[in-house]
């Protein structure tokens, strides 16, 4: 990211305020990127959908919503489905980058995430969906004993300057209206990591792990 490329990216995420809380960092500092968001859960919550939109509409970047099931009970989800709406919400098939959770996700434990991880990688090395290079966010929060960080060991890692960090936590409580005390807001990461794949069977070797 030293040369500041310009890249079609597709940052693929469970719920609004996924691609903020993981990413949002990296967006930030790469304003010369196209941006494609898709949340795939929430869209029919006027609230969250209309929050998502005004945070698009900061960061410069286009989006879309889909609605699977985000019930507290999280009954997991066919991965046949949650692969047909992302398939559905994608507006074209080939990105520079695809960015999107961990299949461990990125703390203890969002079944969701998971699964929006599984069903990305699995388009991808079925070619359904192409890319250069996928990302996996990188966090972990050691079985729930403290706010998800960002793991220093993976493929990437960067520590946010602090204005960057600011805009990043604004965007978490002004736009998105967590408040201050809540965990989103507490546990906006100051740095962000992430997986870095660019070989198809490489990313099926980690999900399988």
């Amino acid at each position: 990211m030293d040369s500041k490329p310009h890249k079609t990216v597709a940052i693929i995420v469970a719920h609004p305020d996924d691609e903020i809380l993981w990413a949002g960092g990296t967006i930030l500092n790469n304003p010369q990127w196209n941006i494609f968001i898709i949340s795939l859960c929430r869209k029919n919550d006027a609230d969250r959908s209309s929050k998502f939109h005004k945070v698009l509409k900061i960061i410069k970047a286009q989006g879309i919503m889909g609605d699977l099931d985000d019930e507290p009970e999280q009954t997991p989800l066919n991965t046949i489905e949650v692969e047909q709406q992302l398939l559905d919400l994608l507006p074209q098939r080939h990105f520079d980058l695809i960015i999107t959770h961990s299949p461990k996700g990125e703390y203890t434990k969002h079944l969701r995430h998971e699964e929006v991880s599984k069903a990305v990688i699995m388009l991808w090395n079925k070619g359904k969906i192409d890319a250069n290079e996928l990302w996996a966010f990188a966090y972990e929060d050691g079985n729930r004993n403290y706010f998800p960080k960002p793991i220093e060991e993976a493929s990437y890692f960067e520590t946010l300057d602090n204005e960057i960090w600011i805009e990043k936590h604004k965007l978490i409580t002004d736009t998105y209206g967590f408040e201050k005390s809540s965990w989103e807001a507490k546990a906006t990461p100051k740095a962000e990591a992430f997986w870095v794949f660019n070989k198809r069977n490489d990313a099926i070797d980690f999900l399988n792990r």
